[in-house]
Protein backbone atom coordinates (compact mmCIF):
# COMPACT_ATOMS: atom_id res chain seq x y z
CA UNK A 1 0.00 0.00 0.00
CA UNK A 2 1.09 3.08 -0.87
CA UNK A 3 1.72 5.85 1.32
CA UNK A 4 0.56 8.77 -1.41
CA UNK A 5 -2.47 9.52 -2.67
CA UNK A 6 -3.14 7.10 -5.86
CA UNK A 7 -4.78 8.32 -9.50
CA UNK A 8 -5.25 5.94 -11.89
CA UNK A 9 -4.02 6.65 -15.57
CA UNK A 10 -3.23 5.10 -19.00
CA UNK A 11 0.36 4.80 -18.96
CA UNK A 12 3.31 3.73 -21.52
CA UNK A 13 5.66 1.28 -19.88
CA UNK A 14 8.77 1.64 -22.52
CA UNK A 15 9.64 3.45 -25.52
CA UNK A 16 9.90 0.22 -27.61
CA UNK A 17 6.09 -0.13 -27.01
CA UNK A 18 5.06 3.55 -27.14
CA UNK A 19 2.00 2.54 -28.85
CA UNK A 20 0.85 0.47 -25.71
CA UNK A 21 -1.13 2.01 -23.03
CA UNK A 22 -2.33 0.20 -19.73
CA UNK A 23 -4.40 1.50 -17.40
CA UNK A 24 -2.42 1.45 -14.10
CA UNK A 25 -2.73 3.42 -10.73
CA UNK A 26 0.23 5.75 -9.66
CA UNK A 27 1.41 8.05 -6.54
CA UNK A 28 0.67 11.93 -6.93
CA UNK A 29 2.46 14.10 -4.89
CA UNK A 30 1.00 15.45 -1.08
CA UNK A 31 -1.96 17.70 -1.19
CA UNK A 32 -0.14 21.07 -0.50
CA UNK A 33 -1.65 24.77 0.58
CA UNK A 34 -1.47 25.70 -2.87
CA UNK A 35 -2.96 22.94 -4.45
CA UNK A 36 -6.04 22.32 -6.96
CA UNK A 37 -7.16 19.10 -7.46
CA UNK A 38 -9.27 18.88 -10.83
CA UNK A 39 -11.10 15.42 -11.90
CA UNK A 40 -10.28 15.69 -15.28
CA UNK A 41 -13.21 15.69 -17.97
CA UNK A 42 -10.67 15.91 -21.56
CA UNK A 43 -7.46 16.57 -22.41
CA UNK A 44 -5.82 17.36 -25.79
CA UNK A 45 -3.44 15.26 -27.41
CA UNK A 46 0.28 16.85 -28.75
CA UNK A 47 2.73 16.10 -30.83
CA UNK A 48 4.90 16.65 -27.45
CA UNK A 49 2.96 12.93 -26.46
CA UNK A 50 4.54 10.80 -29.15
CA UNK A 51 7.67 12.76 -29.24
CA UNK A 52 8.04 11.64 -25.45
CA UNK A 53 6.55 8.73 -24.86
CA UNK A 54 8.63 7.37 -28.82
CA UNK A 55 11.86 7.89 -26.78
CA UNK A 56 13.07 11.20 -29.34
CA UNK A 57 13.00 13.51 -26.56
CA UNK A 58 15.45 10.94 -24.54
CA UNK A 59 14.73 8.67 -21.50
CA UNK A 60 11.86 9.32 -19.68
CA UNK A 61 11.01 8.17 -16.31
CA UNK A 62 8.14 5.16 -17.15
CA UNK A 63 5.91 3.85 -16.79
CA UNK A 64 4.23 7.23 -17.63
CA UNK A 65 1.04 8.81 -18.60
CA UNK A 66 1.33 12.14 -21.01
CA UNK A 67 -1.41 14.47 -21.95
CA UNK A 68 -1.26 18.41 -20.88
CA UNK A 69 -3.93 19.88 -22.56
CA UNK A 70 -5.92 19.55 -19.17
CA UNK A 71 -9.84 20.69 -18.89
CA UNK A 72 -11.77 19.72 -16.01
CA UNK A 73 -13.30 20.31 -12.77
CA UNK A 74 -11.65 22.07 -9.04
CA UNK A 75 -13.09 19.38 -6.92
CA UNK A 76 -11.15 21.00 -3.67
CA UNK A 77 -8.72 23.31 -3.26
CA UNK A 78 -5.81 24.25 -0.72
CA UNK A 79 -6.02 26.67 2.04
CA UNK A 80 -4.23 29.32 0.82
CA UNK A 81 -5.38 29.07 -2.81
CA UNK A 82 -7.04 32.53 -3.92
CA UNK A 83 -6.99 32.30 -7.44
CA UNK A 84 -9.32 29.19 -8.08
CA UNK A 85 -12.76 28.05 -6.10
CA UNK A 86 -13.92 24.52 -5.92
CA UNK A 87 -16.86 23.70 -8.70
CA UNK A 88 -15.14 25.64 -11.36
CA UNK A 89 -14.07 24.64 -14.54
CA UNK A 90 -10.41 25.02 -15.17
CA UNK A 91 -7.95 23.65 -17.51
CA UNK A 92 -3.91 23.12 -16.75
CA UNK A 93 -1.34 23.17 -19.76
CA UNK A 94 2.34 21.94 -20.38
CA UNK A 95 3.64 23.31 -16.64
CA UNK A 96 2.94 22.62 -13.22
CA UNK A 97 4.94 24.71 -11.12
CA UNK A 98 8.09 27.19 -10.64
CA UNK A 99 9.53 28.95 -7.90
CA UNK A 100 7.69 31.71 -7.97
CA UNK A 101 10.76 34.21 -6.42
CA UNK A 102 13.18 34.32 -9.21
CA UNK A 103 13.35 37.27 -11.72
CA UNK A 104 11.51 35.59 -14.74
CA UNK A 105 8.63 34.31 -12.62
CA UNK A 106 8.33 38.11 -11.26
CA UNK A 107 8.35 39.37 -14.38
CA UNK A 108 5.91 37.25 -16.23
CA UNK A 109 7.98 34.92 -17.49
CA UNK A 110 7.31 31.89 -15.00
CA UNK A 111 7.66 29.54 -18.18
CA UNK A 112 11.08 30.36 -18.34
CA UNK A 113 11.96 29.36 -14.88
CA UNK A 114 15.10 27.16 -14.32
CA UNK A 115 13.16 25.71 -11.85
CA UNK A 116 10.30 24.92 -13.77
CA UNK A 117 8.15 21.68 -13.67
CA UNK A 118 6.45 19.77 -16.93
CA UNK A 119 2.74 18.58 -16.30
CA UNK A 120 4.50 15.04 -16.76
CA UNK A 121 7.68 13.45 -16.86
CA UNK A 122 9.31 15.45 -14.82
CA UNK A 123 9.89 15.24 -10.58
CA UNK A 124 7.83 16.89 -7.89
CA UNK A 125 10.43 18.96 -5.89
CA UNK A 126 11.27 17.78 -2.27
CA UNK A 127 9.21 14.46 -2.97
CA UNK A 128 10.70 12.32 -6.07
CA UNK A 129 7.23 11.61 -7.34
CA UNK A 130 7.13 11.77 -11.51
CA UNK A 131 4.15 14.35 -12.81
CA UNK A 132 2.02 12.56 -14.77
CA UNK A 133 -0.48 13.85 -17.21
CA UNK A 134 -3.65 13.88 -18.64
CA UNK A 135 -4.59 10.59 -20.10
CA UNK A 136 -5.85 9.94 -16.04
CA UNK A 137 -8.58 10.20 -14.05
CA UNK A 138 -7.76 13.40 -11.76
CA UNK A 139 -4.35 15.74 -11.30
CA UNK A 140 -3.07 17.86 -8.86
CA UNK A 141 -1.42 21.12 -9.87
CA UNK A 142 -0.52 24.32 -7.94
CA UNK A 143 -2.89 26.66 -8.40
CA UNK A 144 -0.82 29.15 -10.36
CA UNK A 145 -1.05 26.76 -13.28
CA UNK A 146 -4.59 26.06 -13.16
CA UNK A 147 -6.75 28.74 -15.24
CA UNK A 148 -10.69 29.23 -15.07
CA UNK A 149 -12.17 28.26 -18.37
CA UNK A 150 -14.97 30.74 -19.84
CA UNK A 151 -18.36 29.63 -20.12
CA UNK A 152 -18.42 30.00 -24.02
CA UNK A 153 -15.70 28.18 -24.85
CA UNK A 154 -16.73 24.33 -24.62
CA UNK A 155 -14.10 21.62 -22.97
CA UNK A 156 -12.80 19.48 -26.17
CA UNK A 157 -11.85 23.03 -27.66
CA UNK A 158 -10.59 24.87 -25.08
CA UNK A 159 -8.36 21.90 -24.30
CA UNK A 160 -6.00 21.99 -27.53
CA UNK A 161 -5.78 25.86 -26.13
CA UNK A 162 -3.50 24.84 -23.36
CA UNK A 163 -0.70 24.17 -24.85
CA UNK A 164 -0.72 24.68 -28.36
CA UNK A 165 -2.56 27.58 -28.40
CA UNK A 166 -0.69 29.43 -25.97
CA UNK A 167 2.39 28.64 -27.43
CA UNK A 168 1.37 30.58 -30.52
CA UNK A 169 -0.79 33.22 -29.03
CA UNK A 170 2.37 34.40 -26.89
CA UNK A 171 5.11 35.01 -29.27
CA UNK A 172 2.18 36.94 -31.17
CA UNK A 173 1.50 39.04 -28.46
CA UNK A 174 4.86 39.60 -27.71
CA UNK A 175 6.16 40.57 -30.68
CA UNK A 176 3.57 43.08 -31.70
CA UNK A 177 1.04 40.81 -33.72
CA UNK A 178 -2.27 43.63 -34.21
CA UNK A 179 -3.37 46.06 -37.05
CA UNK A 180 -0.95 47.01 -38.89
CA UNK A 181 1.03 44.16 -38.71
CA UNK A 182 1.68 41.55 -41.56
CA UNK A 183 2.79 38.31 -39.90
CA UNK A 184 3.31 35.31 -41.73
CA UNK A 185 2.80 31.69 -40.29
CA UNK A 186 5.16 28.87 -41.39
CA UNK A 187 3.05 25.64 -41.63
CA UNK A 188 -0.28 24.68 -40.99
CA UNK A 189 -1.22 22.12 -38.35
CA UNK A 190 -1.95 22.21 -34.42
CA UNK A 191 0.78 25.24 -33.68
CA UNK A 192 -0.13 26.79 -36.94
CA UNK A 193 -3.73 26.64 -36.97
CA UNK A 194 -4.22 28.23 -34.06
CA UNK A 195 -1.56 31.36 -34.89
CA UNK A 196 -3.35 32.03 -37.38
CA UNK A 197 -6.58 31.82 -36.00
CA UNK A 198 -5.47 34.28 -33.23
CA UNK A 199 -3.36 36.25 -35.42
CA UNK A 200 -6.28 37.39 -37.48
CA UNK A 201 -7.90 37.77 -33.54
CA UNK A 202 -5.32 40.14 -33.00
CA UNK A 203 -5.88 42.28 -36.17
CA UNK A 204 -2.56 41.01 -38.06
CA UNK A 205 -2.83 40.86 -41.61
CA UNK A 206 -2.29 37.13 -41.70
CA UNK A 207 -0.70 34.90 -44.46
CA UNK A 208 0.38 31.20 -44.01
CA UNK A 209 3.35 29.87 -45.57
CA UNK A 210 3.34 26.21 -46.50
CA UNK A 211 5.31 23.82 -48.89
CA UNK A 212 2.15 22.76 -51.34
CA UNK A 213 -1.00 24.91 -52.02
CA UNK A 214 -3.04 21.93 -50.25
CA UNK A 215 -4.13 23.40 -47.42
CA UNK A 216 -4.71 26.43 -49.10
CA UNK A 217 -8.34 26.39 -48.78
CA UNK A 218 -8.29 25.27 -44.91
CA UNK A 219 -6.14 28.58 -44.36
CA UNK A 220 -8.61 30.77 -46.25
CA UNK A 221 -11.75 28.98 -44.29
CA UNK A 222 -9.25 29.96 -40.93
CA UNK A 223 -9.23 33.82 -41.84
CA UNK A 224 -5.91 33.73 -43.55
CA UNK A 225 -5.86 36.73 -45.92
CA UNK A 226 -3.29 35.34 -48.15
CA UNK A 227 -1.54 31.72 -49.05
CA UNK A 228 1.99 31.26 -50.12
CA UNK A 229 3.63 27.84 -51.19
CA UNK A 230 7.68 28.01 -51.41
CA UNK A 231 6.80 25.14 -54.87
CA UNK A 232 6.09 27.83 -56.71
CA UNK A 233 8.95 29.60 -58.60
CA UNK A 234 9.75 32.90 -57.29
CA UNK A 235 7.18 32.07 -54.28
CA UNK A 236 8.40 34.83 -52.18
CA UNK A 237 9.33 37.20 -54.67
CA UNK A 238 6.35 39.35 -54.26
CA UNK A 239 6.78 39.88 -50.08
CA UNK A 240 10.15 40.73 -49.56
CA UNK A 241 10.80 43.10 -46.44
CA UNK A 242 7.05 43.22 -46.22
CA UNK A 243 6.44 40.76 -42.99
CA UNK A 244 6.91 42.12 -39.41
CA UNK A 245 6.71 38.54 -38.14
CA UNK A 246 7.32 35.27 -39.28
CA UNK A 247 6.18 32.43 -36.70
CA UNK A 248 7.59 28.92 -37.50
CA UNK A 249 5.73 25.36 -36.59
CA UNK A 250 7.12 23.97 -38.92
CA UNK A 251 8.12 20.12 -37.57
CA UNK A 252 10.90 19.61 -40.17
CA UNK A 253 13.92 21.42 -41.01
CA UNK A 254 15.35 19.13 -43.34
CA UNK A 255 16.70 19.32 -46.93
CA UNK A 256 14.54 21.88 -48.73
CA UNK A 257 13.54 23.76 -45.86
CA UNK A 258 14.09 27.04 -47.20
CA UNK A 259 15.90 29.86 -44.34
CA UNK A 260 17.14 32.34 -46.52
CA UNK A 261 13.68 32.36 -48.67
CA UNK A 262 12.01 32.94 -45.12
CA UNK A 263 14.46 35.71 -43.31
CA UNK A 264 14.00 37.84 -46.54
CA UNK A 265 10.15 38.14 -46.47
CA UNK A 266 11.29 39.97 -42.99
CA UNK A 267 10.87 43.96 -43.00
CA UNK A 268 13.93 45.67 -40.93
CA UNK A 269 14.28 44.30 -37.88
CA UNK A 270 11.46 42.15 -38.75
CA UNK A 271 11.92 39.09 -36.45
CA UNK A 272 11.35 35.07 -37.19
CA UNK A 273 10.16 33.26 -34.14
CA UNK A 274 10.41 29.11 -33.93
CA UNK A 275 7.78 27.21 -31.74
CA UNK A 276 7.96 23.95 -33.28
CA UNK A 277 10.38 21.48 -31.59
CA UNK A 278 11.40 18.55 -34.22
CA UNK A 279 13.03 15.93 -33.45
CA UNK A 280 16.98 15.92 -33.92
CA UNK A 281 16.48 19.24 -35.86
CA UNK A 282 19.26 21.70 -37.22
CA UNK A 283 18.46 25.39 -38.12
CA UNK A 284 21.37 26.62 -39.98
CA UNK A 285 21.82 30.20 -40.48
CA UNK A 286 24.03 31.89 -42.40
CA UNK A 287 25.01 35.59 -40.78
CA UNK A 288 24.54 36.68 -44.68
CA UNK A 289 20.59 35.85 -44.37
CA UNK A 290 20.62 38.66 -41.49
CA UNK A 291 22.22 41.49 -42.71
CA UNK A 292 20.24 42.44 -45.72
CA UNK A 293 17.22 43.33 -43.55
CA UNK A 294 18.77 43.39 -39.95
CA UNK A 295 16.59 40.53 -38.80
CA UNK A 296 16.14 38.98 -35.79
CA UNK A 297 15.54 35.04 -34.88
CA UNK A 298 14.62 33.62 -31.87
CA UNK A 299 12.00 31.03 -30.02
CA UNK A 300 9.08 30.86 -27.90
CA UNK A 301 8.06 28.86 -24.82
CA UNK A 302 4.31 28.52 -24.10
CA UNK A 303 3.50 31.70 -22.43
CA UNK A 304 2.68 33.12 -18.85
CA UNK A 305 -0.18 33.06 -16.48
CA UNK A 306 -1.23 36.32 -17.49
CA UNK A 307 -1.46 35.51 -20.91
CA UNK A 308 -3.04 32.30 -20.77
CA UNK A 309 -5.92 34.20 -18.99
CA UNK A 310 -5.81 37.07 -21.75
CA UNK A 311 -5.89 34.35 -24.36
CA UNK A 312 -8.57 32.15 -22.95
CA UNK A 313 -10.96 35.49 -22.92
CA UNK A 314 -10.07 36.56 -26.40
CA UNK A 315 -11.02 33.33 -27.99
CA UNK A 316 -14.51 33.61 -26.07
CA UNK A 317 -14.74 37.14 -26.95
CA UNK A 318 -14.02 36.32 -30.63
CA UNK A 319 -16.16 32.94 -31.00
CA UNK A 320 -12.70 31.31 -31.69
CA UNK A 321 -12.82 27.50 -32.54
CA UNK A 322 -9.89 25.27 -32.32
CA UNK A 323 -10.08 22.62 -35.65
CA UNK A 324 -10.85 19.62 -33.25
CA UNK A 325 -11.48 15.84 -33.93
CA UNK A 326 -13.07 14.19 -30.35
CA UNK A 327 -12.09 10.77 -29.56
CA UNK A 328 -13.05 8.93 -26.56
CA UNK A 329 -10.41 7.85 -24.12
CA UNK A 330 -9.57 4.39 -24.26
CA UNK A 331 -6.19 2.26 -24.07
CA UNK A 332 -7.46 1.07 -28.05
CA UNK A 333 -7.74 4.98 -28.81
CA UNK A 334 -5.09 6.63 -27.35
CA UNK A 335 -2.81 3.92 -29.30
CA UNK A 336 -4.46 4.95 -33.12
CA UNK A 337 -4.40 8.78 -32.17
CA UNK A 338 -0.81 9.09 -30.89
CA UNK A 339 -0.01 7.25 -34.56
CA UNK A 340 -2.41 8.53 -36.53
CA UNK A 341 -0.76 12.05 -35.28
CA UNK A 342 2.69 10.44 -35.47
CA UNK A 343 1.65 9.85 -39.10
CA UNK A 344 0.25 13.87 -39.60
CA UNK A 345 -3.50 12.49 -40.13
CA UNK A 346 -5.02 15.15 -38.18
CA UNK A 347 -7.05 18.21 -38.82
CA UNK A 348 -5.68 20.03 -37.13
CA UNK A 349 -5.92 18.97 -33.16
CA UNK A 350 -7.09 15.55 -31.19
CA UNK A 351 -9.31 15.92 -28.05
CA UNK A 352 -9.77 12.75 -25.93
CA UNK A 353 -13.35 12.97 -24.17
CA UNK A 354 -15.70 10.40 -22.33
CA UNK A 355 -13.25 10.42 -19.36
CA UNK A 356 -16.50 9.38 -17.03
CA UNK A 357 -16.70 6.02 -19.25
CA UNK A 358 -12.80 5.29 -18.95
CA UNK A 359 -12.87 5.85 -14.86
CA UNK A 360 -16.28 6.34 -13.54
CA UNK A 361 -18.14 9.20 -12.39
Amino acid sequence: MSKYDQYEGFQVESAATWTEFHKNKFDTKPFGDHDVEIKIECCGVCSSDVLTVSGDWGTQPFPLAVGHEIVGKALRVGPKVTLIKAGQRVGVGAQSWSCLNCRQCKNDNETYCSQQVDTYGATWPDTGIVTQGGYSSHVRTHEHWVFPIPDALPSPLAAPMLCAGITSYSPLVRNGAGPGKKVGVVGLGGLGHFAVLFAKALGAETWVISRTHSKEADARAMGADGFLATQDKDWNGAHLKTFDLIISTANSFGEGFDLSGYLALLDVHGKWVSTGLPAEATLKIRPQDLLDNGCLIGASHLGSRREMLEMLQLAADKGIKSWVEEVPLSAENLSKTLQRLNNNDVRYRFTMTDYDKAFGA
